[in-house]
């Protein structure tokens, strides 16, 4: 169903926008209107996909179909914006096995993934799939293919960003986009760190102070993230997802693999682990031989 809403609202929704859809997501009320928080959350939606749309075009124009998973999917506000805007032009008058194209949402909580499941079949979006895993768990599942685009993890918290990176890597995506939250890991083992690399370096002062260390390790966990990535041949663009005011977790990452020189950012990486006195955490930021 397309209509237009009958409110001042209407110029912030995007043209051929389901407004079905998003009274279903409750970004609109049964009457069309928009609250201040409903605004909000259309904002972010749609200022990320103004970042994934041209990776979906370029996948779609090489590929003729493309694959994306979304880890932590939660309610699948992402999932179902990007097959309403995209992914449903894509699969129009091929409804074979739900189309070409196709949208994965990995979720832990089972209550919503039927509830997600419900609505694609209510809004007849075939081509979307909705799982109930870990991202851990995923890379193994007989329930995606072996191959993925497109990998998006939107404030997946503490190692589960990582898990969307290997697996991402094992599906040899073409793109990530992934918004890191909860960076917690890190920060403890740099509380553990007592040994002389630390000790001898005057760095260490950066984490010393306990709200140093939560921040110095949300910070750190980041760039060795990308170091990672781009170990793996990836080019790396990092920037934030939408103003400061709304969320102080808005750090988007954006990689495309394109076969770069992977010795250097290993060899960089490598080193940032010892000198900061991770390196138990080298099996975690894994590169290849």
């Amino acid at each position: 169903m397309k209509v237009k809403p009958d409110n001042n609202d209407k110029h912030e929704i995007r043209p051929g926008q389901s407004i079905e859809l998003l009274k279903e997501l409750h970004i609109l009320t049964r009457d069309g209107k928009m609250n201040q928080d409903s605004r909000r959350k259309l904002k972010q939606v749609y200022h990320l996909y103004q970042f994934i749309e041209p990776l979906l075009q370029q996948v779609q124009k090489e590929n003729g179909k493309v694959s994306l998973v979304d880890h932590g999917a939660g309610k699948s506000y992402l999932g179902f914006i990007l097959y309403d805007l995209f992914f449903k032009v894509q699969n129009e008058g091929d409804e074979s096995n739900g189309g070409k194209s196709r949208i994965y949402g990995i979720e832990t909580r089972d209550e919503l993934v039927q509830k997600s499941r419900e609505l694609a079949h209510k809004l007849n979006f075939p081509g979307m799939s909705f799982l109930n895993l870990s991202v851990a768990d995923s890379s193994s599942s007989a329930e995606l293919p072996d191959k993925i685009d497109i990998v998006t993890a939107l404030h997946a918290c503490n190692t589960a960003t990582d898990d969307a990176i290997e697996f991402a890597l094992k599906k040899k995506a073409k793109f990530m986009v992934l918004v890191p939250c909860c960076q917690a890991e890190v920060a403890a083992e740099l509380r553990k760190s007592k040994g002389d690399a630390v000790r001898d370096n005057p760095l260490s002062e950066m984490w010393r102070h306990p709200i140093h260390t939560r921040e110095f390790g949300s910070q750190i966990t980041n760039v060795l993230r990308c170091l990672q990535l781009e170990a793996h041949g990836y080019s790396v663009r990092v920037t934030e997802l939408v103003g400061w005011e709304h969320s102080m977790k808005n750090e988007l990452i954006v990689a495309e693999y394109k076969g770069l020189p992977a010795k250097r950012p290993a060899i960089r990486l490598a080193e940032v682990l010892k000198t900061t006195g991770l390196e138990s955490l080298s099996g975690r930021f894994f590169v290849p031989q």
